[in-house]
Formats: structure tokens, sequence, C-alpha cells
């Protein structure tokens, strides 16, 4: 125990001295919860929209005023041909091309269908799903609307619609988009402080040299894998305290479940990454090689875990690759505790997994420490 803390103290006044990385350890959530939680919306609103009206009816203005009024598309330009419509779309300056037929009005009150083509840029595959899917919704609600107004003119009785779907939406009701990217933010930041920095801070000494002076030291392997997990433990804390600060006041989260739990939960996490981080560097010869195989686990935890891509749509190979990766769970219970306001009882699954990971990691790191010892 003597050694051990003698090591801390060591470990801690050694990441005092790197102010560089103390403050990128620091500010580094700070910095990438305001970029993240500010630049990504995945609610893609105000498309610059682009309307050939040939009819120009009381019908047309009604159905552009739908658009318009969906909040989805601003209507910025109004072409007087097929030709200008294409030219605004290739030149990026609309993303989408409303084209009315000169027949719209007749075709309706005739009782015909009347077709309206709807050009969507979908060289931005997220916003062009976005248009398409409000497009199609406005058109069936002017559609019905047209039934139903058609039907009550001919039968002259006030018709009902046959469906009522009420929807509501848990947890996050007004569909913030930094609810959801927050927690994820800090569980990435967590991934890339706690191995990448660990890795590459482990290699540093050995290339230093100060790492094989505490090989020949008394102490064990053990104790020395610890004393270089245990300060990053700190960091781990400070850093998802930071993060959970700037998440409440600046972007009003809710946290409806224990704070306690997160906390408690976070710390496997941060063990799992460590150990992870531990693993790397016992592998690792230079800073560089450190930094490469910290980003070949940086990226598919990104891809892979559910931050940016639901994992439901992956294909399955890939799906089971993100079940090997730590912070597929860690952001589970994030956003279960965050925004579910969840418990143990629902969360354990994701608490025995990360577990496991520890257990695996740790030995696999411990028996290639001793080998590098040796």
């Amino acid at each position: 125990m003597i050694r051990l803390k003698a090591l801390l103290i060591k470990e801690f006044i050694q990441m005092k001295r790197d102010k560089l990385t103390l403050g990128m350890m620091v500010m580094l959530p700070i910095i990438q919860l305001l970029i993240f939680g500010f630049a990504i919306n995945t609610d893609i609103k105000h498309l610059s929209t682009v309307v050939f009206d040939q009819s120009l009816k009381q019908e047309s203005r009604e159905l552009i005023e739908a658009f318009t009024a969906s909040g989805y598309f601003d209507i910025n330009y109004v072409a007087a041909n097929y030709e200008s419509v294409n030219s605004l779309i290739e030149k990026g300056d609309a993303k989408v091309g409303i084209i009315i037929p000169p027949d719209l009005a007749e075709n309706i009150n005739h009782g015909r269908t009347a077709t309206v083509q709807v050009l969507v840029d979908a060289s931005d595959s997220m916003a062009a799903s976005s248009a398409i899917s409000t497009a199609q919704i406005i058109g069936q609600l002017k559609s019905q609307e047209i039934i139903i107004k058609k039907v009550q003119s001919f039968t002259g009785q006030k018709m009902e619609q046959p469906y009522d779907i009420r929807i509501r939406a848990w947890y996050n009701p007004d569909f913030v988009t930094a609810f959801y990217m927050v927690p994820g933010i800090l569980g990435i930041i967590l991934t890339m402080t706690m191995v990448m920095i660990t890795s590459m801070a482990i290699v540093r000494e050995r290339e230093n040299g100060t790492l094989d002076q505490l090989i020949v030291t008394p102490l064990k392997s053990y104790e020395l894998m610890l004393g270089k997990i245990i300060p990053y433990i700190f960091v781990g804390y400070v850093q998802a305290t930071l993060a959970l600060l700037v998440g409440i006041v600046v972007f009003d989260l809710p946290i409806r479940g224990s704070l306690g739990l997160l906390y408690g939960l976070a710390s496997l996490f941060i063990v799992a990454s460590l150990t992870l981080g531990v693993l790397i560097s016992s592998f690792a010869k230079t800073q560089m090689q450190a930094m490469q195989m910290s980003f070949f686990v940086f990226l598919p935890s990104i891809l892979l875990s559910g931050f940016m891509f639901p994992r439901e749509a992956m294909p399955k190979l890939f799906y089971y690759i993100g079940n090997i990766i730590p912070l597929t769970y860690f952001l589970q219970i994030l956003r279960g505790i965050v925004l579910k306001g969840i418990g143990l009882e629902f969360l354990w699954p994701q608490v025995l997994s990360l577990i496991v990971f520890i257990m695996i990691t740790l030995v696999l790191s411990v028996k290639k420490f001793k080998k590098t010892i040796a």
C-alpha cells in the first residue's frame, strides 16, 4: 500500500507538470460539448426551395402554403421554367424543387389525380430523407382534406376521420437533439481521453526510460498498473462532471435518474477504457503507434456504438461487433439514467457486460505487462 501511495503521488506530480495534456483533458469536454451540442442537429428544417407554379390557381397556392407552413421548406425562389429549377438545384442554391402542373386545379375539381413533382437534392441523404417524408405527409394530408370536402358537399353531412391516431413521444417529447447528443458526447470524450491519453502517457514513459526505472523498483506488476490507472479515474470524474455541468447549464439537459448511480456506473466505463488503454500501451512501441491503435478503437466506437447511427439499422455483423465495444453499453446507461430515469433493475445487462469487458482486458493487460517486464 505504501509503495502504491508513493507511485500515485509521483503520477499526480507528473500529470501536473504536463500542463498541455492536463489542459486538454480539462478543456476537451467543454469545447467538444459546445461544438457538437450546437452544431449537430438532425431535425432538418428550412430547406431552400424553388417553386415552378404553372397553375397559378387557388389550389396551387394552398398547396404551396402547406409546404411553407410545415417549417421544413423555405420558398426562396419562384422559377419561370423547368430549366431554372434544374439550374438552382445544380448550383446548390435550392435543395428542393416543387413543380406544379398547369392542370392541377382542373384535375382536382374533376376528381382526377393531380401529379405534383418534387425534386430533392439527395447528395445530402439526411436532408433528402427529411424533405421526402415531409412532402409525402403534406400530399397525404391535402388529399385527405380534399376528399373530405367533396364527400361532405355531396352528402351534406359532416364527415369524421375513421382513425384518430394519437402519438405521444416519451422521454424527449420535443425531440431536442442536444438531449440525445450530450450524453453521447460525454461517452465519446471519456473514450478518447481514457484510451488515447492513457496509452500514450505510458508509452511516453517507456520512451523516456522512466517506466524502466519503475520496473526495477520493488513495485509489483499489479501495483504498477493500478498506479497508472487510478489517477486517470479522477481525471475521468472531473471530465464527466464538467460535461454534465455544461449539458445542464447550456443545454438544459434534464437528469431524471439518480446522479449517484450515474457516477457509480461511470466508474465502470472509465476503468474499462483505462484497461483498454493500458492493453494498447503494452503492444505499442512508440507514441505514434499508440495513437494509431487508439484511433483503431476510437472510430468503431463512434460509428458502431449507437452514438451516430441507430444500431438496429446496422447489418448483423457490425451489430455484433458493436456488442464488444464498451461505449455501446455506456451510452445505453447514460441515456437510460439521464433521459428515462431508470435504475439498476433495467441496466444490469449493460453493467454485467462492462464488468466482463474489464475482467478480460485486465487479465490480458497484466499478462502482457508481465511479459514486457520479463
